[in-house]
């Protein structure tokens, strides 16, 4: 499971230079926000991946109303693990967008409008449809909310957090949580990890190799709770051959089903 996403600028050889090298488990390499000469970041992105196994890349192209076409015809060729739409709105969007990426290329989604945020348990139009990626600031200004109610106390971003979490859960799509800007607040970037992985994510977009650092150490796995995992499953796989599927354990309690199915979620089985 992938649990850290950096962005990488699109338009910038020196941190295209450094792909290989990252820490992080996907480069998400930006071609949208922050790029100025997109016909240049579009054409220095493809030189310098063309040669290269991208099965680590995301690459975040423009809306499809501005260069997002032109972007994916050049991106295709490259063969990115995907390809990620931004400002979706709609569901003929995610369409127009799976008809212009190639097959064999995943689609990512950013959940950035509320229009997109209030049917994202719907998105999953195909298969390659995989990931969704919560672009929280777009997010509150199409809700009309105030970008300051986004502190780790506010009750309306956990309802932000925590729909956009079970929806996507809901949908079958991987659920990455949003980009924390103040990339030098590094105590309160972890308490924003902490938080998410209590919530239930597993992933979380990043804009710095500290914050990496920072997200790989809070969303690694807990060692002690796979092997728990795996003796629950084994134990109930036991009894479950003799017709027994409720029991009692005396390290780990009572063990039905549920239990069962937990530990299998757990695993990722």
């Amino acid at each position: 499971m992938n649990k850290s996403y950096l962005m990488v600028a699109g338009d910038k050889q020196k941190h295209l230079d450094k792909l290989d090298k990252l820490l992080c488990d996907i480069a998400i390499v930006n071609l949208e926000d922050g790029v100025f000469d997109k016909n240049y970041a579009r054409e220095l992105v493809y030189n310098n991946l063309l040669k290269r196994d991208n099965s680590d890349i995301v690459v975040r192209i423009n809306s499809l109303d501005s260069c997002g076409k032109e972007d994916i015809k050049l991106i295709n060729k490259i063969k990115p693990k995907a390809i990620r739409v931004p400002k979706i709105k709609t569901l003929d969007d995610i369409k127009i967008a799976l008809d212009l990426i190639c097959d064999d290329i995943e689609v990512h989604l950013s959940i950035e409008t509320k229009e997109i945020f209030n049917i994202l348990t719907q998105v999953k139009l195909d298969p390659r449809v995989s990931a969704v990626y919560l672009g929280i600031l777009d997010l509150l200004v199409s809700l009309d909310l105030p970008q300051s109610i986004l502190n780790i106390s506010n009750s309306t971003i956990d309802y932000i957090l925590t729909k956009f979490l079970v929806d996507s859960k809901i949908a079958g799509v991987e659920a990455i949580s949003f980009v924390y800007q103040e990339y030098q607040n590094l105590e309160q970037f972890a308490k924003w990890c902490q938080k998410e992985k209590d919530l239930g994510f597993k992933a979380k977009a990043c804009i710095s190799l500290p914050q990496v650092d920072i997200v790989n150490k809070i969303f690694a796995y807990d060692l002690d709770k796979i092997t728990k995992a795996k003796k629950i499953v084994k134990l109930f796989e036991e009894h479950r051959s003799k017709g027994i599927t409720g029991f009692i354990h005396i390290k780990y309690g009572f063990i039905d089903e549920p239990i069962y199915k937990d530990a299998l979620n757990i695993l990722g089985q």
